[in-house]
């Protein structure tokens, strides 16, 4: 008698690990982006600076080169943990600042203290690495709706009175898992098929092993 494969779970079963493949090979993809934007991220730290008004509007393959701006007006502060340049933590610092009457606003990471007290900055010119202000929008938010445009951010090569300088920015520490992340994908849909494969093979050997009913009195 030919043995019957069960159509639904199998559908289910094989339908998971196709979509995991494609995860994995997606992360791959991913892998070759992120390859390349960390290639333009260290070609950027060894270029002359540039004013910011040059780089606007500021995209990601402007990121980590020295740029300068003037903060006419300081209209609020973010306070954060941070990392001086010396390798000690504490409070970082970031300036919300008017750069025109029109224009856009930028960022200023002014430097880090050991406590969040608010810095006496109102402003002025600022010279610095270019990155992107830290977001408070929370995760499951930025994955369900289209993502606002990243506001620039300088971290000022010259702290605030009565603060360190930030630590600069550096595309070295961006991590990049996303090859590993890829094998975890593949892994996982491997061993999916692997253990459906294994419960058919004991459903199977439940069944040649059952001992046959003796018929009814």
């Amino acid at each position: 008698m030919i043995r019957r494969i069960p159509i639904l779970p199998t559908i289910v079963v094989v339908l998971a690990a196709l979509l995991m493949v494609r995860l994995g090979i997606w992360q791959l993809h991913r892998l070759h982006e992120k390859e390349a934007l960390l290639a333009r991220y260290a070609a950027n730290v060894a270029k002359p600076p540039l004013p910011l008004a040059a780089l606007f509007p500021v995209k990601a393959d402007a990121l980590y080169r020295r740029t300068s701006a003037y903060c006419l007006d300081v209209v609020g502060w973010k306070t954060e943990a941070g990392r001086g340049a010396d390798g000690r933590s504490g409070w970082r610092h970031i300036a919300s600042c008017r750069t025109g009457a029109e224009g856009p606003g930028i960022a200023v990471d002014v430097g880090i203290s050991a406590a969040p007290t608010t810095p006496q900055w109102n402003g002025g010119p600022v010279s610095g690495r270019l990155t992107e202000a830290p977001t408070d929008a929370p995760l499951i938010a930025r994955l369900l709706s289209t993502p606002a445009a990243p506001t620039p951010m300088i971290v000022s090569e010259s702290a605030a009175p009565g603060l360190a300088p930030t630590a600069p920015p550096d595309p070295r520490n961006i991590p990049n898992n996303h090859l590993s992340y890829a094998v975890q994908w593949f892994i996982f849909a491997a061993l999916a098929l692997i253990i459906y494969a294994v419960a058919l093979w004991q459903r199977r050997r439940k069944k040649d092993w059952a001992p046959d009913r003796e018929p009814a009195p």
